[in-house]
């Protein structure tokens, strides 16, 4: 039975519910009336059920889709104007005992290469993201209880903030790792963790038993929970997501928004982020054997109806996608995303040999991070450095409550000028720091407190001229 206060995962993601869910879009996904209704109760920007948005992902109706992307182009920059936050991720380790089908990491792969970094690799490639001009990681690792253990991964995060290198620092370490207990997820928090990740990769109980068939990913109901238990030891910045095409997108869709409608409703916080990566081509893995496969449109469709069904959520997305996807994606709904990124273990302070490839999956946008902050400069984006609500204590309800206000533009938009400026400094290419230098000269006039302004003004002098660094609101 449906409830989605139950800290049950069929409950909570029930499957009959969700064929109701689709039952009902499918009955409905030409009723302009409801439609339109949908869509005005939508621009109040306090969202839509998983079921209102269904409806809309299933529209066939063009005008109404013009419709549907325009008010996602409207929310996005309502909510978190035209920043883009920067990125990295950076694998731990690829040792797993999982049987993940999807993935290059499961245990019966005996040719991919197996790597753990020590501390003092961490350390190498750690210095090499901050002299890209990185302050913020994800931390990525398989499932390997001997190896990669909490000790392991404890110790690790207090590497990676003790290392200050020239003017570089990673201020927020967010972390990826497997499901795990409450006990743990209270120790993460004190390692000083920003945003616990987990992707449920399919919501599909039935799926994905046969995807996971072995290993301790294959419990469904513990993997589901690990959010409750994560909010429960003190994480209250949280990021979902699925991998679209291992099953049908509009199950995936209807269950990704009834997971975030269940930790608002259970907890009063929804996702801090969601992701939206789709299957690709890896060691060991072809995206053709998998037949749930979304073409650009559908997957452009897919945010947009994300954005408007959960707007105060960031959402993330990776170099899995080309620069062209990226690109059409952004307006619509994407407020982060990562650059110059390697999803090997290691390879970032030098790259690894032909024959000891350790990826994930293959990247396809390969741009350096200057090339990718240029780039959303061109655009008129802002690409953003920016920490300070975690490290100011803004996380969980309190952020929430500002991004659902709009208040947190006015933190935001500051930040982001000054920690750009920094990268500007200290990192950019003389074309990019001209690019970058003209526009925050326009936009530190969108600054509306006066006062704030000045202070902008005087922290970008600051920055400049006396070589200071790390000012925020």
């Amino acid at each position: 039975m449906y409830d989605v206060n139950s800290k049950c995962a069929d409950d909570f993601i029930n499957h009959e519910e969700i064929l109701e869910t689709l039952a009902y879009a499918d009955e409905n996904k030409e009723n302009i009336e409801l439609i339109d209704a949908i869509i005005e109760k939508a621009k109040k920007r306090k969202g839509l059920s998983h079921r209102e948005a269904s409806i809309l992902l299933a529209c066939p109706i063009e005008e109404k889709n013009q419709e549907i992307y325009k008010l996602a182009e409207q929310i996005k920059k309502d909510f978190y104007g035209n920043r883009i936050v920067m990125f990295a991720p950076l694998y731990l380790s690829n040792y797993c005992i999982n049987g993940c089908t999807y993935c290059p990491y499961h245990a019966k792969n005996r040719h991919i290469p197996r790597k753990q970094l020590s501390q003092e690799d961490i350390r190498r490639e750690v210095i090499a993201l901050q002299d890209m001009g990185h302050k913020r990681l994800a931390l990525e690792a398989g499932e390997d209880p001997v190896r990669n253990t909490m000790d392991y991964y404890l110790k690790s995060i207090e590497t990676i903030y003790s290392i200050k290198h020239k003017n570089g620092a990673i201020r927020r370490v967010n972390i990826n790792i497997a499901a795990t207990t409450v006990d743990n997820y209270r120790l993460l928090k004190e390692a000083g963790i920003g945003t616990y990740i987990l992707f449920q990769e399919t919501y599909h109980k039935e799926s994905y038993l046969e995807l996971h068939p072995t290993g301790p990913k294959h419990d469904y109901n513990y993997h589901t929970e690990a959010m409750d238990r994560a909010m429960e030891g003190g994480i209250d910045d949280v990021g979902l997501g699925v991998l679209f095409g291992l099953d049908k997108y509009r199950y995936e869709f209807a269950g990704l928004l009834m997971h975030a409608e269940h930790l608002e409703a259970a907890f009063g916080v929804g996702p801090h982020t969601i992701s939206v990566p789709r299957l690709k081509h890896a060691d060991d893995i072809n995206p053709d054997d998998f037949d749930n496969g979304i073409d650009d449109d559908t997957f452009a469709k897919i945010v947009a109806c994300i954005r408007i069904a959960v707007p105060y959520t960031g959402m993330i997305i990776s170099t899995r996608e080309n620069q062209k996807t990226r690109e059409r994606v952004l307006h619509l709904g994407i407020s982060q995303i990562s650059g110059g990124s390697r999803t090997s273990v290691g390879g970032y302070c030098e790259p690894e040999p032909e024959d000891e490839k350790s990826e994930q999956f293959d990247v396809s946008d390969s741009r350096t991070l200057d090339e990718v902050v240029r780039w959303l400069m061109e655009m008129d984006y802002i690409p953003s450095f920016c920490t300070a609500c975690y490290r100011e204590g803004r996380t969980g309800d309190r952020f929430m409550s500002l991004c659902k206000s709009g208040q947190i533009q006015n933190c935001c938009h500051p930040n982001a000028l000054m920690t750009l400026k920094e990268y500007l400094m200290d990192y950019a290419s003389p074309e990019t720091k001209a690019i970058g230098d003209k526009l925050i000269a326009k936009e530190v006039l969108n600054v509306p407190n006066e006062k704030a302004r000045n202070i902008v003004l005087e922290n970008l002098r600051l920055i400049e001229q006396d070589n200071r660094r790390d000012f925020r609101f």
